[in-house]
């Protein structure tokens, strides 16, 4: 039991009761269910009336027309209040609690503690009882035979004043259910984790009110917010999961990706370079959009026999082919754009066929050639000679060359410049040179191009090799150290043939002219292969000093003096009807 009590009483309030709600302690409240601490027995005296229904204004801090009643003694006097304290011993004014009886109106009557809210003085208002109050009529009588209307579990409490008013809890959420770890954080249910406690101890029973009514139902606007997030987050990690597994699947046990067909109508140039394998040329292939991927192409070329013999080159493809028609297609001789050099070529018709191939004016490769042939790779020793027709002859060496449309002239002879000089520097030119009675690699290369231009076959370079050495040797007196080669001839007249005159070879003093000086040309006069270069290097030594073709085409045949080198001649002229 509290101070004011909780005892057998009329019914509650309830929430259809238009008296119900929180207006009693600002204006005018019934108050019922208060009992008279004389055994429920009203105490009678003559200054106190009965039916008599009193109501006070708190709203200025005055005295409350329910305030401390006078006591009385046994004479009739007025007692003066007994002082009571507080458990921090500061005095203060207990309620006094009355019963006091209404037969005909039925207002109860509670007691307030004047110090809880004073608000000033008003008159008193008596008030007559309302018929229509569904509580006014009862019995402000208590027994045990009263039913207590406040201990039923559907009775709101007794309503108490404002200064024992105490913050109810929330409402049980019995709309859902928050899980196995019973609780749910203010983000998802939709309140403020922090707000709950910001106005504690201010609400009264207005705030119950508008809880238990208007906000009975917990807010779920952000908790549909939170929701779509926390969806959107996991969708998004298994989406990116999924993705990186499935690439994961694909490199590693899937099929690479590769274009389907022929390829379209677009036609690309793509170089293979010297050496180059499976990937490099998939590299390649892929950056010019023939094949979809490098692995499609390697898988290819290792189904097929042939796919390690591809060879470098410049290949005419079509854009975006299967791997497996790219591969074929390379191995086509016909799908090949190289420029191909024979043995002996001189430079004269290496650069008309470059234009050719690269589709550009004829003379456009010779002119780049004799402007810029200090810049396209020459090796030290193979510059700064004199009266040489052109520093690049015998430097175009004989052999396949990327060369399409598209390209550039110099960057055709950078790779032939290139190829030679690797080559020369593969048998040793440079340093064999000096073995072999010569000044240096550019005569011994020089000496390789005449054996290319004079001899026929292999066993006749070897020959033409060792005619060369006998003539250059200073006891040479059958020619005087004059190798009368006619192809020498034919070089500086940019001409070959077979049958030219006396009288013209020996009245032309070009330094290219064998007839009239000695020992070498001022340079090459071809493009020698490797067989003839061999030779150079490894002359026979049976003593051979003169040659003649017998038929006047490719029989040539060796004399070691001029006696047999006569009879040769007499055998020619006989099969040339001369």
């Amino acid at each position: 039991m509290t101070e004011y009590g909780r005892g057998p009483g009329s019914e509650p309030w309830h929430p259809e009761d238009p008296l119900y709600g929180d207006g009693g302690w600002g204006g005018q409240q019934a108050h019922t269910g208060q009992q008279s601490p004389y055994g429920g027995q009203p105490q009678q005296y003559p200054e106190q009336q009965q039916s008599q229904q009193q109501y006070g204004d708190w709203g200025d801090g005055g005295q409350s027309a329910y305030g401390q009643q006078p006591q009385y003694d046994q004479y009739g006097q007025q007692q003066p209040p007994e002082p009571q304290y507080d458990q921090y011993g500061q005095p203060r004014y207990d309620q006094q609690q009355y019963d006091q009886q209404y037969a005909s109106q039925g207002q109860p009557q509670h007691g307030y503690d004047n110090g809880g809210w004073g608000t000033g003085a008003h008159p008193h208002a008596q008030y007559p009882a309302d018929p229509s109050d569904p509580y006014g009529q009862q019995s402000a009588a208590y027994g045990p035979e009263q039913p207590d209307f406040y201990g039923t579990p559907e009775a709101y409490p007794p309503p108490e004043p404002p200064a024992r008013r105490r913050t109810e809890p929330d409402p049980e959420r019995t709309d859902w259910d928050p899980g196995p770890d019973e609780g749910e954080h203010a983000f998802f249910a939709g309140g403020d984790a922090d707000g709950e406690d910001d106005d504690f101890g201010g609400r009264g029973r207005g705030d119950r009110r508008d809880r238990g009514g208007r906000g009975g139902k917990p807010k779920k606007g952000r908790s549909g917010v939170a929701c779509l997030v926390v969806c959107l987050v996991l969708g998004g990690g298994v989406a990116g999961v999924g993705y990186f597994g499935y690439q994961f699947y694909q490199d590693r046990f899937g099929a690479a990706p590769d274009y389907a067909g022929d390829g379209n109508e677009e036609q690309v140039t793509v170089t293979i370079p010297k050496g180059a394998g499976g990937s490099t040329i998939g590299q390649e292939l892929k950056r010019k959009g023939v094949v979809k991927s490098v692995d499609a192409f390697i898988a290819a070329q290792q189904s097929n026999p042939q796919g390690k013999s591809i060879q470098d080159g410049v290949y005419t493809l079509r854009k975006e082919m299967s791997a497996e028609s790219a591969v074929e297609l390379l191995l086509d001789p016909k799908s090949r754009s190289n420029l191909i050099v024979a043995e002996g070529r001189r430079n004269v018709d290496v650069y008309k066929m470059i234009d050719k191939q690269l589709g550009v004016d004829e003379g456009t490769t010779a002119g780049v050639a004799k402007t810029e042939w200090k810049s396209l790779g020459l090796p030290d020793w193979a510059t700064n000679h004199k009266n040489v027709k052109d520093p690049l002859e015998g430097f175009l060496y004989p052999s396949s060359y990327s060369a399409a449309k598209g390209q550039k002239p110099e960057d055709v002879l950078k790779q032939m410049v290139a190829r030679a000089t690797e080559q020369y520097e593969k048998i040793g030119l440079e340093e064999k040179a000096e073995g072999l009675g010569l000044e240096g690699p550019w005569q011994l290369l020089t000496l390789a191009s005449l054996v290319q231009a004079e001899g026929k076959t292999h066993d006749d370079f070897r020959r033409m090799s060792e005619v060369v050495y006998n003539r250059l040797k200073p006891t040479n007196t059958e020619t005087n150290q004059e190798l009368q080669f006619d192809s020498t001839f034919n070089y500086l007249k940019g001409q070959s043939k077979i049958r030219i005159s006396e009288s013209e070879i020996n009245s032309n003093p070009d330094p290219y002219n064998t007839y009239t000086n000695k020992g070498l040309p001022p340079g090459p006069i071809g493009n020698p292969g490797a067989e003839a270069l061999q030779a150079a290097l490894a002359p026979t030594k049976d003593g051979w000093m003169y040659f003649v073709a017998t038929d006047g085409v490719s029989k040539t045949e060796f004399a070691k003096t001029h006696d047999e080198f006569l009879k040769l001649k007499e055998k020619y002229n006989a099969s040339s009807g001369s």
